[in-house]
């Protein structure tokens, strides 16, 4: 169910607190790695050209937002399970 237009889009506190921490430290030209656990949030137009470091359950994913991911959420693009990768055996080599 999507959410209601007068709410606005939802973006964590923690997320815009740490957001203004990472512009003021760039205009210092001092880097602060930009970390979150909220995956619920919505990427805003504000975040272009930013790199978050998003959480997908085990460790901490680098995400560059680009013009397409505004409007989604952070955690449609950051995936949580890893793809199953079967070893190959390798065949005998008998000696005849």
């Amino acid at each position: 169910m999507a959410r209601s237009v007068w709410k606005g889009p939802f973006v964590d506190g923690s997320l815009l607190k740490t957001f203004d921490k990472v512009t003021k430290a760039a205009e210092k030209n001092v880097f602060i790695k930009f970390e979150t656990w909220s995956r619920r949030s919505i990427v805003l137009p504000q975040f272009i050209d930013k790199t978050i470091h998003v959480y997908n359950g085990r460790k901490m994913l680098a995400l560059k937002v680009s013009e397409g991911m505004v409007g989604y959420k952070l955690g449609e693009f950051i995936p949580t399970r890893s793809r199953a990768a079967h070893k190959v055996k390798a065949k005998d080599k008998k000696k005849r």
